[in-house]
């Protein structure tokens, strides 16, 4: 009786837990019910305004009669909510769930391992791609090092003597240690990430020492060098880069410096040059002149980010190359020709030739002559020119009319005179004029390349020598010459050697035999022995 009574007691216990529970439950469905209901016409509400809104901005304000309108919009309002009413008395009954069956999912949702989020779960696995705006320079580890007594910054100092002392072998150590251990000089160095050259002579990968002078809005270069086992990896760009781009941070303008035979080819590829466009009155009496050694500058622009400068120089690219896109026309792709074909000119070719080589717009005619052509340009625009007034002579030109006749030259832009530019005959004395301009600009190159062409590489400023023009009747000089070269001046190597002879006897004329300058034309004089022969000398 005990065990009956005990298990009667417990089961009315559970009967009147069961009948709180789906009471509980009730009175959730009920809520859930209402908060449904509620939304759904909050919704519709919601979708009825945005409609209307559209209408009036499509049609215009509403009449104020359109009563009809709002009731019908009403009643279907009702319908709607009636409808989602009854779904979701149909979902809730659907899912309603018991005691039992609810422990028993709560069980298993214990049992379960578990699970990373996503977030953690994405670090594990992958990294994230790299963005693409993403600077290279930001990667690069660089400082700029003063002689301030900071114990770190005096490493710095010492690693970069070692640098510059290793790569400029000809450059006097004393010099070096005077100039970067200079409290006036500044000098930019470019770090290694690797811990273990923290702190030694190996840490400074390279390095530019400088002088600014902020009242002049200038900088002198001292020193630029890379690390051996470091070059050929871009570093001296970059390192060029940065220094610039700490240039305007320091409102510098201009870099100057003395650049030496190797180091010219350098400095041009970083925008140095050797006209140089600031005032001399800037920089004269301020940077010490070097024997031997040709004064390059570089206009450091205020607006442009040097450290972006390939994503710079992509985007032009990349415009340059959709603006010949929108406008080329050799896009279009061809059949290849059969094995029968014979050139015939279709009724387009023949439009585009008298369209293309009209007579009125033909250079070299009587209409359009150009007095700076050349003459053999002439003779090519004529010969073209005759050749498309004479449609006989074409065809009876075999080559130039099979190319003509080949379906999409017309059509890309080639012209009768391109064409026949490309002939054998006209390609062999190009070949033969490009041949001596290559051989004259070597022989200038050489001639530069010596220690004793400095006076000779500019011409002679007047202001400095006035009396310069009245001794010396015919001046000539290096930069010159090289003008004279790209204008086809010389037909030979013979006017070239006269040219270079008068220069050396312009510099004896004018110099006494004591002076540096007529040294250097005595050196000069005998390396031109060695590079033309006796026999053409003599002539």
């Amino acid at each position: 009786r005990v065990d009956e009574g005990s298990s009667s007691s417990k089961m009315e216990t559970a009967s009147s837990d069961e009948n709180e529970y789906m009471d509980n439950n009730k009175i959730n469905d009920e809520r859930i019910e209402d908060e449904i209901v509620s939304n759904v016409k909050t919704d519709t509400l919601e979708e009825q305004n945005k409609a209307e809104r559209k209408v009036v901005d499509v049609a215009g304000p509403a009449e104020p009669n359109a009563t009809t309108d709002a009731k019908d919009r009403n009643n279907v309002l009702d319908d709607t909510v009636i409808s989602c009413k009854s779904d979701s008395n149909s979902f809730l009954s659907q899912n309603k769930v018991t005691k039992d069956s609810l422990e028993s999912l709560t069980e298993t949702s214990r049992n379960l391992p578990d699970i990373p989020s996503s977030k953690h779960s994405n670090k594990q696995t992958a990294s994230a791609p790299p963005s693409p705006t993403h600077n290279i320079y930001d990667d690069i580890k660089h400082c700029i090092v003063t002689n301030d007594g900071n114990h770190s910054n005096l490493i710095k100092l010492i690693g970069l003597k070692s640098l510059f002392a290793k790569q400029l072998p000809k450059m006097p150590k004393e010099y070096i240690v005077r100039l970067v251990f200079d409290k006036r000089h500044k000098s930019l160095a470019v770090l290694s990430d690797d811990p273990q050259h923290k702190g030694g002579d190996e840490e400074i990968i390279g390095g530019i020492c400088y002088r600014p002078y902020p009242e002049m809005r200038f900088a002198e270069i001292a020193f630029c060098a890379v690390s051996a086992n470091q070059q050929v990896k871009g570093y001296g760009t970059k390192l060029m880069n940065l220094l610039k781009q700490q240039a305007v941070t320091e409102g510098v303008e201009y870099f100057i410096t003395y650049a030496d035979n190797y180091a010219i080819g350098y400095f041009k590829k970083q925008g140095f040059t050797k006209n140089i466009t600031m005032l001399k009155n800037r920089y004269q009496g301020l940077i010490k002149d070097y024997d031997g050694g040709t004064i390059m500058e570089c206009y450091v622009h205020p607006n442009i980010d040097y450290t972006r400068v390939p994503q710079m120089l992509q985007a032009q690219k990349q415009f340059l190359l959709n603006r010949v896109r929108k406008y080329a026309k050799s896009v279009k792709a061809y059949r290849p020709l059969s094995k029968n074909w014979k050139p015939k000119l279709s009724g387009r070719q023949q439009q585009l030739l008298t369209r293309t080589h009209h007579p009125l717009h033909i250079a070299g005619t009587a209409e359009h002559k150009n007095e700076s052509t050349t003459e053999q340009e002439q003779e090519q625009q004529n010969s073209a020119s005759s050749l498309i007034l004479n449609p006989g002579k074409l065809q009876k030109n075999d080559q130039l009319f099979r190319a003509v006749a080949i379906p999409g030259v017309l059509e890309a832009g080639w012209t009768v005179a391109d064409i026949e530019a490309s002939t054998h005959l006209t390609k062999d004395i190009d070949k033969e004029k490009n041949y001596l301009k290559s051989e004259l600009l070597s022989i200038v190159s050489k001639t530069e390349d010596q220690q004793f062409s400095w006076p000779f590489r500019e011409p002679v400023d007047t202001k400095d020598v006035p009396d310069y023009t009245s001794i010396v009747k015919d001046p000539i000089d290096l930069t010159t010459i090289k003008k004279r070269i790209h204008k086809n001046y010389y037909k030979d190597k013979q006017m070239l050697q006269l040219d270079l002879i008068r220069m050396v006897d312009n510099c004896k004329l004018y110099n006494n035999e004591d002076s540096s300058y007529y040294d250097c034309a005595l050196n000069l004089e005998t390396f031109l022995e060695t590079i033309f022969p006796e026999k053409l000398r003599s002539c």
